[in-house]
Order: structure tokens, then C-alpha cells, then sequence
């Protein structure tokens, strides 16, 4: 009964990923993938058990799904956006969204500084990013083989460079970003003619989600960053704090009708007994 319960639970999470993006995409292949680490994980730390194995699974698959839906809304957004940009806007299996920005719309030959139409890019880039907080990305700036293998690495660096500074002027979060220069060890084409060089001229962002990313997916990415930033709402509570109305209790300090007695005190009706 037990397996049973599990296998509806995690088919569950998938089929919800499934249908709320449109098929067995990158939300459904993350809760796989998270349901096998998962179940790894329940193992590992309760025992080599079924039981714990699901469970392991089933909040695997949960955080897999989540974050898989949360990359498939940026990457989305990105393709919208980017559109008649040249900026090219790829996903991998691994939930890594990448973004290839090429020379010829980056930088002038031999130059570290962006072009007019490298920056609008990037503030429509900028401004997605900060929708999608839960995530990291890496600028890595990469060269063709023309000139030496020191001046094309410190070229690719300082390009990587100048885009990671870019989108910190912008309002990025620069503990989201790091930079690398690959200078040319890493093409995509091989350097065989001036098309395929053009081609490994390029600043590519490779934005990788957090493990907390999808964790509020029912929300809007802007009210996410809202609810997570600062809760204006219950800081400081100045409604408690204090407490005015209970400290020193006035009312019930020194209780004077009831110090003294002097009603009572001497009893002078009673003192001689004259009477007798």
C-alpha cells in the first residue's frame, strides 16, 4: 500500500509539471531527475530501506519539478525578449539557461568596451534576471585563434569582464555573478574559416538555478523578490512592543483603600468597655 501511495505521489508531481507547461519538458525532467536523487539521499541518511528511499524520492522529485518549471517561465521570457537581438537563448538537460551573445553585436574587433547594441541586450537581459532572483550566472568570454594565446586570454577576460560589470551597474546582484576568460581553448566551431571564427567570438551567460528555485513557483516572480526581501510587515512589530498598557500596572499599585484600614485600627468602640 505504501509503494503504491509513493509512486501516485511523484507521478502526481510530474503529471502537474507536465500539464501546466504543455509536455514532458525540462519541470518534468528536473522532478525525475530530483525523485532519483532524492531517493538516493533517503537511503543515505535513513536507511537502506523502501521508505525511506520514497520519501527521499517524492521530495526529490517535488524540488526537481519546481525548479524545472521555474527555468522553463525565465527561459521563456528570455526567448521572448531576445528576440531580433542576435542574442541566442539555449536550455540543457541540467537546468542551465544559456545565453550566447556574438561578436559581431558585443564588441568592435580588438575591444573590451560594448557596443550601444551589446547594452540594450543586456538591460533586457538585466531586467529578467532580477525577476528571477533563485539563480547564479556565469560570463565567460571566449576568443578565436587569431594572435597569441596570452593576448586572446586576456582579451576573453576582460570582456567577461565588462558584461558582469555591466549588469551590476544595472542592478543585478553582483554576488550572482562571476566571470572567466577561456581566450580561444574552447570553441564551438572549429577556427577552419573566417564563418567559423566569427562564430567562437562570443560572451556567453550561463544562468544556473539555485536549489531554492520554484520553491514559491504559485507566486509571481517580482512578488517572490517582495515577500523574501526585508518583510516590512513584520519587522519590529511596534504594536508589542513595550506593552504600555500593562507595564506598572497603575491601577493596582499601592492599593490605598485598602493600606492602613483605619476603619478598623484602635477599634475605640470597644476599647474600657465602659458599659460594664
Amino acid at each position: 500500500m505504501k509503494k503504491k501511495l509513493l509512486i501516485v505521489a511523484i507521478s502526481s508531481i510530474l503529471l502537474n509539471a507536465c500539464t501546466s507547461t504543455g509536455g514532458l519538458n525540462n519541470a518534468a525532467i528536473g522532478g525525475l531527475g530530483g525523485a532519483a536523487v532524492g531517493a538516493g539521499a533517503g537511503t543515505l541518511f535513513g536507511g537502506n530501506d523502501l521508505k525511506n528511499a520514497g520519501l527521499g524520492a517524492l521530495a526529490g522529485a517535488a524540488v526537481g519539478a519546481g525548479i524545472g518549471a521555474y527555468m522553463d517561465s525565465q527561459e521563456k521570457e528570455m526567448q521572448q525578449s531576445l528576440q531580433g537581438t542576435g542574442v541566442q537563448v539555449q536550455r540543457t538537460a541540467e537546468n542551465t539557461l544559456n545565453l550566447t551573445m556574438p561578436d559581431s553585436i558585443t564588441f568592435a574587433t580588438g575591444s573590451s568596451s560594448l557596443t550601444p547594441q551589446a547594452q540594450a541586450a543586456l538591460n533586457t537581459v538585466k531586467t529578467i534576471l532580477n525577476q528571477y532572483p533563485d539563480s547564479t550566472i556565469m560570463v565567460t568570454g571566449h576568443t578565436d585563434d587569431v594572435g597569441s594565446d596570452s593576448n586572446n586570454q586576456i582579451l576573453s577576460q576582460q570582456r567577461a569582464t565588462s558584461v558582469a560589470n555591466y549588469l551590476a551597474q544595472q542592478g543585478v546582484n553582483p554576488a550572482r555573478l562571476s566571470k572567466q576568460g577561456l581566450g580561444e581553448s574552447s570553441p564551438k566551431v572549429p577556427n577552419t574559416n573566417a564563418m567559423n571564427r566569427a562564430q567562437n567570438r562570443r560572451v556567453e551567460l550561463a544562468i544556473v538555478a539555485n536549489n531554492n528555485a520554484g520553491a514559491q513557483q504559485g507566486a509571481a516572480p517580482q512578488q517572490q523578490q517582495q515577500q523574501q526581501q526585508g518583510y516590512p510587515q513584520q519587522q519590529g512589530y511596534p504594536q508589542q512592543q513595550g506593552y504600555p498598557q500593562q507595564q506598572g500596572y497603575p491601577q493596582q499599585q499601592g492599593y490605598p483603600q485598602q493600606q492602613g484600614y483605619p476603619q478598623q485600627q484602635g477599634y475605640p468602640q470597644q476599647q474600657g468597655y465602659p458599659q460594664y
